[in-house]
């Protein structure tokens, strides 16, 4: 359902992102989003400094076989950025909840990533009713207030030269995106592009600003969700992991298959953004397991 439809950005490159730009409207703004394919649904939920770009390919990819629906947070990529738009990882979850109610979506695959994690399994943990199964990347869901890191990165971000980094240089997609890629010949120009030019403004940088101080401010509601995650441990995942994350380490992949005993886990040799470093790998696990849960087909590369 597109409540409305606009005309992409000059700066888009169509020929990666060839899709039909929807936007509907939530109590706190705008929300873009692509709609592709029909069928089951599979939900890609991003983090930061990404938007629905990330999942370009599998987009691409899954629509021929899927309904494949990804959105871009409130004040992220093509979304509306609201100035009074408070940004947390739980504001977020309440908008995706709202917005996967608004389109009655149901017997979801939820695809996650990054901030993307406690965001998408947030709105979740609201509905898990309309969940069928979790694809996980690298992510997080437990409380961060003791992670002497997290401790670090939260008292930069709060400083006045983290607030200049991220809002005078986008330092985010910028700087922060590029040393998340292990073999940076994965993100050329054109590529970096993409996630670079969503964010013009001082103003439409403050949603990075805010995620980066939620890291550790958010620490509580992380906490609350990985205690409540067991209304979803029983249903089908799959891990797809990068091994050479300098974000989030290994040390998180162990906690996860603590938690998650039976999921499916592929590691991969790469860093945080396994979409961009290692594409055809991934969509192949993705569409094993997919094949598995629906008993369909299998469809080729």
């Amino acid at each position: 359902m597109c409540v409305m439809k606009k005309e992409s950005p000059q700066w888009l490159d169509n020929q990666l992102y060839p899709f039909e730009q929807c936007y509907t409207a939530l109590s706190a703004g705008n929300m873009h989003f692509i709609d592709e394919g029909s069928g089951d649904v599979i939900l890609f939920v991003h983090g930061t400094p990404t938007w629905s770009f990330l999942y370009r390919d599998f987009i691409k990819e899954f629509s021929k076989s899927y309904r494949c629906i990804a959105i871009d947070h409130l004040g992220f990529g093509l979304s509306e950025k609201p100035k009074t738009l408070a940004g947390r990882p739980e504001d977020h979850a309440q908008n995706l909840s709202e917005f996967i109610q608004k389109l009655d979506l149901k017997n979801i695959t939820l695809v996650v990533h990054d901030f993307g994690g406690p965001i998408g399994l947030g709105a979740a943990l609201d509905q898990p009713e309309r969940i069928r199964q979790v694809v996980m990347f690298n992510t997080w869901l437990w409380g961060t207030a003791s992670n002497p890191a997290v401790k670090k990165i939260d008292k930069i971000a709060r400083s006045w030269l983290g607030k200049f980094l991220y809002l005078n240089l986008n330092f985010s997609p910028k700087f922060l995106l590029k040393k998340g890629f292990a073999d940076k010949s994965r993100l050329p120009r054109e590529i970096h592009q993409q996630y670079i030019r969503p964010f013009p403004t001082k103003n439409s940088r403050q949603s990075l600003l805010q995620l980066a101080k939620s890291l550790y401010g958010s620490s509580v509601w992380y906490q609350e969700q990985w205690k409540k995650l067991d209304f979803l441990t029983e249903k089908p995942w799959l891990i797809l992991w990068g091994t050479k994350d300098e974000f989030i380490i290994p040390d998180y992949l162990e906690r996860w298959t603590e938690r998650l005993p039976n999921a499916e886990v592929h590691t991969y040799d790469c860093g945080h953004f396994v979409q961009e470093e290692k594409t055809e790998e991934a969509m192949s696990a993705i569409k094993y397991f997919l094949n598995q849960c629906f008993k369909k087909p299998k469809i080729k590369l």
